[in-house]
């Protein structure tokens, strides 16, 4: 198991000192992270196919306007931004935020949100990935929540890791 490098010794919140980093090449980093979000029946059954400029799949156009877009819009702000909302993670160039949402057709009233992050550097973008995913959950809880406060958001967690010291592959993100 790794070492924490984020505190001084002894461990005060006043002594936290950012992580330091390798002065190597930077290397192409990517993240996918997922979460859960289970609908009650009557917001699932308000899911309508979309086609179109924003792909294919399900929508839910509620009176703030279409939920699942609106969610993609957000989580990839959040990516972006997550060096402003987590202490001590490093402001990256991220080039590139992939967010998928879909019903996840092996668990009823489930929708699956997959937030791929990729840049070049010197530290990876698990925490991109996970707040991308994270956000975007949020969103369509935040658009939906008049219908319903039985919306659980579930299972947020990192799913792949690439181009770091431990490359990870946990299971398949969303199509």
């Amino acid at each position: 198991m790794g070492r924490l490098t984020l505190t001084s010794s002894p461990p005060h919140p006043s002594l936290l000192l950012s992580s330091p980093l390798s002065s190597n090449a930077p290397p192409a980093r990517s993240a996918t992270a997922c979460a859960s979000i289970v609908l009650p029946q009557a917001v699932f059954d308000m899911l309508v196919p979309r086609s179109g400029g924003s792909g294919t799949g399900v929508e839910i156009v509620g009176a703030k306007g279409p939920v699942f877009a609106t969610a993609i819009i957000a989580g990839t702000m959040g990516a972006k931004r997550t060096w402003d909302l987590i202490p001590f993670c490093h402001p990256l160039p991220v080039e590139h935020v992939d967010i998928q949402i879909a019903v996840d057709g092996a668990q009823e009233r489930t929708v699956g949100v997959s937030c791929t992050v990729r840049t070049t550097g010197k530290t990876g973008v698990e925490m991109e990935a996970l707040t991308g995913a994270s956000v975007a959950a949020l969103c369509v809880y935040d658009m939906l929540k008049a219908l319903s406060h039985d919306i659980v958001i579930s299972e947020l967690k990192l799913v792949a890791k690439a181009g770091g010291k431990s490359d990870i592959g946990r299971r398949e993100g969303l199509d």
